[in-house]
Parts: C-alpha cells; sequence; structure tokens
C-alpha cells in the first residue's frame, strides 16, 4: 500500500485555485468549526500561534479525511523538526523566510527519504504510516510531500528566480507584511512599492511551474492578488475574524 495522495498537491498541479484560512487558536475543537466550513485548506500555523508538535498532531488526525485539507508552517526550516510534523502525517508544508536557493534545496532534502533526502526512516512509529500498516510509506512517501517556501524579504525576493528553479519545491508564497518590514516600511503591505513588488512576484511564478501563494485579510486585496496569479489564496485568519466579530457585536450592544 503507497503512502495517501496529498490532495493538496494534486489540486495544485493540476491548476485549481485554492482557497484557505489560518488557523491559530491552536486547538483541534477551533480547527475542526474552520474545517466545517469549506475551506479548501487550513494553515495550521507554528510560527505565530502557540501551536507545538502534539496541537499540531491532534489537529493533523482531526482533519483525516475531511474536505480542509492542512498545510503546516513551522517556525523555522529545521530538518528535525521537518522530520516530527511529517511523521505526525502533515504532508504540505510552509517553511518561513526561505532567502536563497540553496535554503530552498536544503528543506527539500529535509521533507525527503534517501537518496533524495535526508529525513530519518523511523516511520513505524508514526501517525504517517499508518503505524506500519502502509508497508510502502518509505518508498512512496517522497511523492506525496508539498513543500511551500514562503518569500517575505527582499533578498528572497532577488533570489526568487533561483528558488524557482529549485526541483521539488512546489510553490512558492508571498509574505507582504514581512516584506514590507523588511522594505521599512512597517509592516504597511499596501504600500504602492510593495505592492509593486508583489504584483511582479506573483507574475514571476505563476509564469513557473510553481504555485503562487499569499495571504490577504479583506476580499478586495485577495481578488487582485488572484489577478495577479495567486493560485492558492488565504482570506482569513480566525483568531481576527473571532476579534472582529466579538468587537462588532460589542459595539452594537454599547451604541444602543
Amino acid at each position: 500500500m503507497p503512502a495517501p495522495e496529498n490532495r493538496f498537491k494534486s489540486a495544485l498541479t493540476g491548476g485549481e485555485r485554492l482557497i484557505g484560512c489560518w488557523a491559530g487558536f491552536a486547538d483541534p475543537y477551533a480547527t475542526e468549526v474552520l474545517a466545517s466550513t469549506g475551506f479548501d485548506w487550513l494553515l495550521i500555523d507554528g510560527e505565530h500561534a502557540p501551536n507545538d508538535l502534539r496541537s499540531i498532531s491532534a489537529q493533523l488526525a482531526m482533519l483525516t479525511g475531511r474536505q480542509s485539507l492542512p498545510m503546516v508552517r513551522l517556525p523555522m526550516g529545521e530538518a528535525w523538526a521537518i522530520k516530527q510534523v511529517l511523521d505526525a502525517g502533515a504532508q504540505t508544508l510552509l517553511i518561513p523566510m526561505v532567502d536563497s536557493a540553496d535554503q530552498a534545496r536544503d528543506l527539500v532534502r529535509a521533507t525527503r527519504y534517501p537518496p533524495e533526502g535526508i529525513r530519518g526512516s523511523g516511520a513505524a512509529l508514526a501517525r504517517a504510516s499508518d503505524f506500519s500498516r502502509i508497508r510502502d510509506y518509505i518508498s512512496t512517501a517522497n511523492a506525496q510531500i508539498c513543500l511551500i517556501v514562503q518569500v517575505e524579504s527582499i533578498a528572497g525576493i532577488e533570489a526568487l528566480d533561483d528558488i524557482l528553479a529549485v526541483d521539488g519545491v512546489d510553490g512558492v508564497f508571498i509574505g507582504p507584511s514581512d516584506l514590507a518590514v523588511d522594505m521599512g516600511l512597517d509592516g504597511d503591505s499596501d504600500a504602492a512599492e510593495v505592492q509593486e513588488i508583489i504584483r511582479d512576484a506573483l507574475a514571476r511564478i505563476a509564469a513557473s511551474d510553481k504555485a503562487a501563494g499569499i495571504l490577504a485579510l479583506d476580499h478586495d486585496t485577495a481578488r487582485r492578488y488572484a489577478d495577479w496569479g495567486a493560485q492558492f489564496i488565504a482570506v482569513g485568519v480566525d483568531v481576527v475574524m473571532l476579534a472582529q466579530a466579538a468587537s462588532a457585536t460589542v459595539a452594537r450592544w454599547r451604541d444602543g
């Protein structure tokens, strides 16, 4: 029996446009609520949300077999951390702060079993192999890994064409806020100069054999990014949506 199909990777390869949401509550119950709404994918955020290996693992287990497909963002691209979340069942990873093709190549190797990479082969203990019931897991897992690298600095933008040439990278996700910070604009991703860089980057990614991704917190911006070539777009952040809905509810009562 081979490793299960990575339906997110298959959808990207097929050219589908996928709409997702950030999952930042670090709790499977909240992520289950998101999964019931029909998002194509959910980003379990281990960089800026209080997730750890156990909370990521619990959310991956809850999402098994659901329409909303999981992506995991680690806080860094360390091989040991990548190994742990892959063993926990993640098949799609988003790694932040990728600034060079060499860094991207190292990430590809960290996600693959030898000879293509350096991933440790202790899959017998892992959900990824269904606890050894997927007998062909190690020989088939590499083909089902989807690696998305996050470019969010001027250095990354300057290296974008080289990053796009790296085999094993499936997509490039532009980080507007960190890009704007790196440009000295205090995170103002709506600034004209930031938007022009984003537009050029999305176009270059879309013209390659990689998929372009991005986050947008309002509908008009998301539509603009889609027009510029983004194929998978996060259109909301769960904690932000709750905060906004709660604040609006309180305001209606206070004003009344």
